[in-house]
C-alpha cells in the first residue's frame, strides 16, 4: 500500500474521533439538552426513509406510482402493517408474502 493512502486513512480516523469524543466530552459536562435529544430520536427514521422510499417509487430508474410497481405496492402493505402491529417479524412476512404473491399473479 502507498503511504499517502495510509496517511489518509490515519486522518480520516484521527477526524472521526476527534469529533466524536469532541461531542461526548462536551455534552457529559453540560447534558444533553431537552430539544436535542428530541430531534436526535428523528434521526433513525429519516435515515431509513432516505434508504427506503428512493427503492419503492424508482424501481427501474424512473418514477412508477402505479399498481404495476409491486415494490411500492409491497413496501405500502409493510408500512401499514409496521403502523398497525408494531411487530417486525409480521412486518417482513406481509411485506415479503405480498411481493411473492404480486411476482406470483404477474408472471
Amino acid at each position: 500500500m502507498r503511504n499517502e493512502i495510509i496517511l489518509i486513512i490515519v486522518g480520516m480516523a484521527l477526524v472521526t474521533f476527534a469529533t466524536r469524543f469532541g461531542c461526548v466530552a462536551l455534552l457529559q459536562q453540560t447534558g444533553m439538552p431537552l430539544w436535542l435529544e428530541r430531534w436526535l430520536k428523528h434521526i433513525p427514521t429519516a435515515i431509513l426513509t432516505a434508504l427506503i422510499l428512493p427503492a419503492l417509487v424508482l424501481p427501474n430508474g424512473h418514477l412508477a406510482l402505479s399498481f404495476d410497481n409491486h415494490y411500492l405496492v409491497a413496501g405500502v402493505v409493510a408500512a401499514l402493517a409496521a403502523y398497525k402491529s408494531r411487530n417486525i417479524i409480521g412486518t417482513l412476512v406481509l411485506g415479503m408474502g405480498t411481493m411473492l404473491t404480486l411476482r406470483l399473479l404477474s408472471a
